[in-house]
């Protein structure tokens, strides 16, 4: 069976679907992933949905609101939690880990928190009170051509480029570009992150090594950040680079786990434009995917 970093390496965002329902032993299989990842690196408690749509008409389809970037898909993994620190990047983690979940299992999926009629979709995931819909993905089997819109926009191809190592990775002092040589065991963990993906692929996660291990930072963009209201895309990037650093550590047997600023972190200071958002801690045994 394929890994979670093969998995990394292999997904790409897919914006055209066939219209079939998915094999009964591949929904099961998703549904038991939506139950399994709940809870992300913050405790927030992230209630994920696997909702099918065979029977929905092409018109009913058409008024869930994708904005012609999504074509043919009838299964839908939406996302809710209840608003609170650290929430939507519980949501990053806990659905980045269903996507790569789904990639292991030969499905194909897109990364949505703008691009969709955000109300339609919340009417059908019954919100409890303070839950608030940040991301949604479809899910499916994906068609051998893009769609029009995908194609036009060159989406493809911007989905494809990732910034360079030394953009994303530093030293201590956090200006000092961090040589991947210097990354110990922790490289192939670096480059797992690298290969995230994120809203508009801005990839706004910034890691600086210490002697006990990680600080990651939010290089924010106030203004895109707030394009959507209360919805955050760039937070839950960074959640999206929690996941991805956890799962290839777990799966290189590198002891571990993020600590949320707050007793027992390693203090550090918001940089310049850089907003802190977790230490990884190294050295922790019995880590859990």
């Amino acid at each position: 069976m394929m890994s979670y970093m093969e998995a990394m390496k292999k997904r790409t965002s897919v914006r055209a679907y066939r219209p079939e329902a998915l094999k009964k032993e591949d929904a099961g299989a998703l549904k038991a992933l939506c139950r399994e990842s709940s809870v992300g690196p913050f405790g927030n408690r992230v209630r994920l949905k696997f909702l099918e749509l065979a029977a929905l008409s092409r018109e009913d389809l058409k008024g869930l609101g994708t904005y012609g970037i999504i074509r043919g898909a009838r299964q839908y993994i939406l996302a809710a939690v209840q608003e609170g620190e650290g929430a939507q990047e519980d949501v990053g983690f806990c659905l980045e880990k269903v996507i790569l979940g789904a990639t292991v299992l030969g499905l194909s999926t897109c990364w949505l928190a703008g691009t969709f009629r955000r109300s339609n979709f919340a009417r059908r995931m019954q919100l409890a009170k303070g839950e608030f819909l940040p991301a949604i993905t479809p899910v499916g089997y994906g068609a051998s051509k893009p769609g029009l819109v995908y194609r036009a926009l060159g989406l493809g191809l911007r989905a494809r480029r990732r910034k360079p190592w030394a953009e994303l990775f530093f030293q201590a002092d956090g200006t000092t570009p961090l040589p991947p040589e210097e990354a110990g065991p922790y490289r192939k963990v670096l480059e797992a992150v690298r290969l995230g993906p994120s809203a508009t692929n801005r990839q706004p996660w910034r890691l600086f090594k210490h002697a006990r291990g990680f600080s990651l930072y939010l290089a924010e963009n106030p203004r895109y950040n707030s394009i959507l209201g209360k919805v955050k895309p760039q937070n839950m990037d960074m959640g999206i680079a929690m996941c991805h650093f956890q799962l290839a550590a777990a799966e290189l047997g590198l002891a571990g786990r993020w600590q949320p600023p707050g007793p027992g972190s390693m203090e550090q200071e918001n940089g310049p434009g850089l907003r802190w958002i977790a230490d990884w801690i190294t050295g922790y045994p019995g880590l859990q995917n």
